[in-house]
Formats: C-alpha cells, sequence, structure tokens
C-alpha cells in the first residue's frame, strides 16, 4: 500500500477508534490522523505475533481495517493515560 492508503486508513481508523471510545481528547485531525496510522502499524504487527496472520493485506481488505482500528483504540487508550495525567486546571 503507498502512503496515501496509510493516510486514509489511519485517519478513517483513527475517527472510528474515537467514536468507539467517545470523550474529551487533546489534540485535532493530526492527532487522530497519526493514532490512526500508528494504530494500524501496531494492529497489523500484533496480528502478526498472537496469530501468526498478516492482517495488513490491502486497503480493501477487513483484516486491514480491524487491525487499525484496534491497534488505535489501544494507542488512544495510551494516549489519554498520558496526556490526562499532565492536564491541570487553570483558573482566571
Amino acid at each position: 500500500m503507498g502512503i496515501i492508503a496509510w493516510i486514509l486508513i489511519g485517519l478513517a481508523a483513527g475517527l472510528i477508534a474515537k467514536a468507539l471510545m467517545p470523550g474529551r481528547d487533546p489534540g485535532g485531525l493530526l492527532i487522530t490522523m497519526l493514532i490512526g496510522i500508528a494504530g494500524g502499524l501496531l494492529g497489523g504487527w500484533l496480528g502478526k505475533v498472537l496469530f501468526g496472520v498478516d492482517s495488513i493485506d490491502g486497503f480493501f481488505d477487513l483484516s486491514t481495517w480491524v487491525a487499525a482500528v484496534v491497534g488505535s483504540v489501544i494507542l488512544l487508550a495510551v494516549y489519554r493515560m498520558l496526556t490526562g495525567a499532565r492536564s491541570t486546571h487553570r483558573h482566571a
């Protein structure tokens, strides 16, 4: 797959992960896309290590999308844990 396909899958997987885990997140579209792209890579790696399958086959393969969304949900949870601990309340 090309870089454009990874960006599209990353954007969609990041948005799906945010829809599955609603809440207020720091960061915007760029962070969502980066979490999605990294989540796709993480999901593909986990699929290969845990199940011995090549879960990143092509843009239209269901396994590619499932791996990307699962990886994105994992990374979004980690991102929320890391950024939630650093958030401070500012008073005027």
